[in-house]
Parts: structure tokens; sequence; C-alpha cells
């Protein structure tokens, strides 16, 4: 099983930046990042699979950009906005189910242990 360590999070005011990290180990076939806002269900943020082909979400295309190499994968966010609070997570897919739906959390079988990013108005 693929192993997912986060960190990078923390809080900021709005429009400004965060980098989250993920450590990965073993093989995916797509890696993503989720995020889970209290009282809010799991929402897919950003994808990349192991050709490099990337996903948004609608509300953060733009402004946020997912990469990866063989060990880590990150997400660059700019243009912070308080919706953006909550929990993040790193995930990954090895069976190939997201090429189903990239953002979709039910075709992810590894999950990190979150990092949270909090912005400020």
């Amino acid at each position: 099983q693929v192993q997912l360590e986060e960190s990078g999070g923390g809080s900021v005011q709005a429009g400004g930046s965060l980098r989250l990290s993920c450590a990965v180990s073993g093989y995916r076939y797509c890696l993503a990042w989720f995020r889970q806002a209290p009282g809010k269900e799991r929402e897919g943020v950003a994808a990349i699979d192991r050709l490099g082909v990337t996903s948004y979400a609608d509300s953060v295309k733009g402004r946020f950009t997912i990469s990866q190499d063989n060990a880590k994968l990150d997400l660059q966010m700019n243009s912070l906005k308080p919706e953006d609070t909550g929990m993040y997570y790193c995930a990954a897919d090895q069976n190939g189910g997201s090429r189903y739906g990239k953002l979709t959390a039910r075709w992810y079988n590894s999950w990190g242990q979150g990092t949270q990013v909090t912005v400020s108005s």
C-alpha cells in the first residue's frame, strides 16, 4: 500500500499563499489532494496521474497548481480565500479507478492523515 504523509499547512490571510507537500512511497496510478471543511463533505481539489495529466476543481483553477516527482506530491496554493479553509488530505489511487473521476474520493484507496489550512479574511 502507498504510504503518504502531508506537511506544509498553516494559517494565512486572504490573498496569501501556502505550499503543501506529501511524501509518497509506492506505486500509484494517480495522486490527488482533497479537502474537508467542518460540516461539509470531502471534495477533490486537484489530481495528477502517472502521465502528468492534471485535473482541478473549478473553485481552484488558476490559483492552485499540483505537481509531483518520484517521491513527493505538492500543491501550490495562491490567492487563498477563506472558503479554502479545511483539512487537506493527500490520496493515492493504485488500481486505476480514478480514470472514471480524478476528483472522486471513492477511487482513492490510500490516504494521509491530513494537514490543516486556515485562511482568515
